[in-house]
């Protein structure tokens, strides 16, 4: 099985006509996600035609696509000024599942839209996150589809590249994924670690999960205890950040160590308090989930 994303997945793209979401459209209908509608105020009556050929029908509105092609989830590559606006539009045209992939995103916009996500029984993945991925099935925004591969081991991270490299490193091992998540690195996100592991926790077929987060913040350790009284499957962690020197912000906007919470350091400790196995280097998830898998 898997979270979040599957083959009853209907897909709308918010800014199909775009850059970014012309490109990733493509990618995600070559890959096998059911990509029924964009979205492009304006443009409504034409057509996306991607680079396999599929044709695509535009709407004004994701109401349009709700009601005419059974949309469920929305992809939202919309520049950042309107991007909370669209993830507002999503969920109120009774979108079960919003992917933000905007980067840059006002943090009070996204305040007010998570908010009104939340409000309205939907689920927001992001903003500034690389989508998920349900590997042989379906991905929904930019994770290559080419390092991922079926199988056992769930991954949440908060970093888009790490992700890429852990997922990377465990198919070349021969370590498939039921699904891989990347949350958002964002001071604001939708959905966090904790509401990641429940869904692997609830899943059947996710035997493991690998959790990557980084410095800044407290929602490594938050999700570590929480997986020490309510998950019952094997955690690998790896925390991004280990040299960041105090109060200088590293990459994500959320990744900023304020006292002594936010250090790498202090995260991999109360990883390792919480019974999660800690790698120290990317290269070392992999042995810990083998380890973690008995094989």
């Amino acid at each position: 099985m898997s979270i979040f994303i599957d083959d009853s997945t209907r897909l709308v793209v918010q800014g199909i006509t775009g850059r970014d979401g012309s490109f990733h459209t493509s990618q995600m209908v070559e890959y096998g996600t059911h990509v029924v509608a964009g979205v492009t105020p304006g443009k409504g009556g034409q057509h996306f035609t991607a680079q396999n050929g599929t044709r695509i029908p535009i709407f004004n509105t994701v109401e349009e696509a709700v009601e005419q092609e059974g949309a469920n989830t929305a992809a939202v590559y919309v520049p950042p000024a309107f991007a909370a606006g669209a993830v507002m539009e999503a969920a109120d045209a009774g979108i079960a599942f919003v992917v933000a992939i905007t980067e840059g995103i006002p943090v009070l916009d996204m305040t007010r839209a998570a908010q009104f996500v939340r409000d309205r029984g939907a689920r927001l993945l992001g903003p500034n996150c690389p989508g998920a991925i349900t590997p042989g099935v379906a991905k929904v925004g930019i994770i290559p589809g080419q390092i991922t591969t079926p199988g056992p081991v769930g991954v949440v991270s908060r970093s888009g590249t790490l992700t890429y490299e852990a997922v990377a490193q465990l198919t070349a091992a021969g370590i498939g994924q039921t699904t891989c998540v990347g949350i958002g690195g964002d001071p604001v996100i939708g959905t966090d670690f904790i509401d990641t592991l429940r869904a692997f926790g609830e899943d059947p077929d996710t035997e493991a999960v690998v959790m990557i987060g980084e410095i800044g913040g407290t929602d490594e350790q938050e999700a570590a205890a929480w997986a020490r009284e309510n998950l019952e499957i094997p955690v690998v962690g790896f925390i991004a950040g280990q040299t960041a020197p105090p109060g200088r912000r590293m990459g994500h906007a959320g990744a900023i160590i304020s006292g002594s919470s936010g250090t790498a350091e202090e995260k991999m400790k109360a990883f390792e308090e919480n019974g999660i196995a800690v790698a120290r280097r990317p290269v070392d998830i992999r042995d810990l989930v083998r380890e973690c898998l008995g094989t």
